[in-house]
């Protein structure tokens, strides 16, 4: 049976090489009670407001700055609400308090974010779906953030 090819990155044609995994830490964030939010505070939902577009450009700080990859849920037209990140050859305790920065920021604006960053494998590379932004050896993380927001949310969970 033949293993479906990867795509190596958006409008390329499939590689039957398969991407090579490195060192790296695995960051997932996700806005607390948006929908919640989006209807206490009037914010739209449509396109970004103060919290989604604050979420991006946060995000957009922290890749340049560390050099990641958004793997998935960076979004201009309607503002972040969650994001999957990878940083190669970074460990989760040297993004600590930049991670901190962002829920303080986020807390400021009246939002809550749980955060998740652990040493993982990444490939360095963006996700062609949710689904596979989400799988394989992301899972672990998808189930720290899990738990966190069942138990309240507002959380920067950090594991080496």
């Amino acid at each position: 049976m033949r293993k479906r090819a990867a795509k190596d990155g958006p409008g390329d044609s499939p590689s039957l090489t398969p991407t090579p995994l490195i060192d790296g830490t695995l960051i997932i964030m996700d806005l607390d009670n948006m929908e919640e939010l989006v209807e206490e505070l009037g914010l739209s939902e449509y396109r970004p407001n103060r919290l989604t577009g604050l979420l991006t450009r946060l995000v957009e700080d922290l890749v340049r700055k560390w050099r990641g990859v958004v793997v998935y849920g960076l979004d201009y037209d309607r503002g972040t609400e969650e994001a999957v990140i990878e940083v190669p050859l970074t460990r989760p305790e040297e993004l600590a308090s930049d991670l901190r920065r962002i829920a303080e920021e986020v807390r400021r604006e009246g939002g809550s974010i749980s955060i998740v960053a652990v040493s993982s494998p990444v490939t360095g590379r963006p996700a062609r779906s949710r689904r596979e932004a989400y799988s394989g050896y992301r899972r672990r993380a998808l189930r720290i953030l899990r738990k966190i927001k069942s138990s309240g949310g507002g959380r920067v969970y950090i594991a080496p």
